[in-house]
């Protein structure tokens, strides 16, 4: 069965040694000193991208001319990256952090991959980008004045809808960034001129744009809840603040003390209150991630967005974790958190381990909650129970009357 795999992976990985072991078709070796988030031109992105069909020479042909336009020698008025990154470096300097990232419905998935970018490199010292991926525009009195709008626009299949909204924006004195790319040929050197732009950025905020400190302090956190279910079988018990009908409320003592008192709503409301003009608002779901989970968060950030003026973010977990978690608790103390974690309705076991993905992912919400709890940051954790369709609706209907 060997032979219909291959590997991409670091040198004298432990892939690497069950990939010759188990004889795998073949073993692409990745550069151990480049950054996950940098590597989608290495190995790590060409390979499946050539996998998937794209003529890799193509891709790399035309992603080599942005190479040489932001090559050192070249001016910086006419270096499309370090332009980008002294845009993106004086906007947050003068408080317009939070890059809201509009890409055409073709490229859509563009903005996850910048939103890591931006957020794990430039999120970090108490300073940073806030990227905003996938939150539908609006009119202009939606958003405040902490806002850089970047759209990249698919010459391909453009969105008409899409490109009067950005223009309105646009009009009325909104920062933009316009950026085309004729087709998909063309990621690749929007791959470079972001990472070009994203470490100038850091540059000029004063941040390392190539380590994240803060990543590791969540899996200290998980570590500890996975060893203690391994030596007592179960992780360690918790108790909520507050319980009404399925729901329950958790936050460490100082998040639950601003939250009021009364009922569900009573406790959300004074949540939402914390929320100023220049923070941002974060949806933390540690939920499947699926097209109905997805459409009632959505339904959830826009309604604050829209009531409090404020840049939202989405992510699931634990994904979000080597990306936004960054920023969110190494960047600006700006922003409002939400965590929503369920009971798995279908659970598996981690081979060779004593507990399941359920209990990790477990771990890995209560960790990432600790950590946020540490840096002081506002937070709190709504836990829905096993008919998590149920509980977002239920709290979408909350949230409504709480932001009334």
């Amino acid at each position: 069965a060997g032979s219909r795999f291959i590997a991409i992976t670091d040198p004298g990985s432990k892939l690497e040694a069950e990939a010759t072991a188990d004889k795998f078709r073949h073993i692409f070796h990745g550069v151990p000193s480049i950054g996950g988030r940098y590597s989608a031109l290495s190995n790590f992105g060409i390979v499946p991208a050539a996998v998937m069909g794209l003529d890799v020479a193509k891709f790399l042909d035309r992603t080599e001319e942005m190479v040489e336009a932001c090559a050192a020698a070249v001016p910086v008025e006419k270096n499309p990256g370090v332009i980008l990154g002294i845009i993106l470096g004086t906007a947050a300097k003068a408080g317009r952090d939070k890059v809201t990232i509009i890409t055409s419905p073709a490229i859509s998935d563009l903005g996850a991959w910048l939103e890591q970018l931006l957020a794990e490199s430039t999120g970090k010292q108490g300073k940073g980008l806030v990227p905003v991926d996938r939150e539908e525009l609006a009119a202009s009195a939606c958003y405040g004045s902490d806002r850089i709008f970047a759209y990249l626009r698919f010459e391909g299949a453009p969105d008409s809808a899409q490109d009067e909204k950005f223009a309105a924006l646009e009009k009325v004195g909104n920062p933009v960034v316009r950026i085309s790319v004729n087709d998909t040929y063309d990621l690749g050197q929007e791959f470079f001129r972001w990472e070009i732009a994203t470490a100038v950025a850091g540059s000029i905020i004063g941040i390392n744009a190539f380590n994240q400190p803060d990543v590791e302090a969540s899996k200290i956190e998980t570590r500890k809840l996975t060893t203690e279910y391994e030596k007592a079988g179960s992780l360690p018990p918790e108790k909520p603040f507050f319980e009404q009908g399925g729901i329950k409320l958790f936050a460490d003592p100082k998040n639950a003390s601003a939250v009021g008192s009364g009922n569900l709503g009573g406790r959300l409301r004074p949540h939402l209150a914390r929320i100023q003009p220049g923070d941002y608002f974060a949806l933390l779901g540690y939920v499947e991630m699926n097209p109905a989970h997805e459409a009632r968060l959505q339904e959830i950030r826009l309604a604050i967005r829209d009531a409090k003026q404020v840049a939202t973010c989405l992510g699931f977990g634990p994904r979000f974790l080597h990306s936004t978690g960054q920023a969110y608790k190494g960047g600006p103390n700006s922003g409002v958190f939400l965590q929503i974690t369920c009971d798995d309705a279908n659970d598996l076991q981690v081979p060779g381990q004593k507990y399941t993905f359920g209990v990790v992912k477990a771990a890995q919400a209560r960790g990432d909650f600790q950590v946020l709890a540490d840096r002081g940051r506002r937070a709190l954790r709504v836990h829905l129970g096993k008919n998590v369709e149920l509980g977002l609706s239920e709290l979408l209907t909350i949230v409504a009357e709480a932001l009334a």
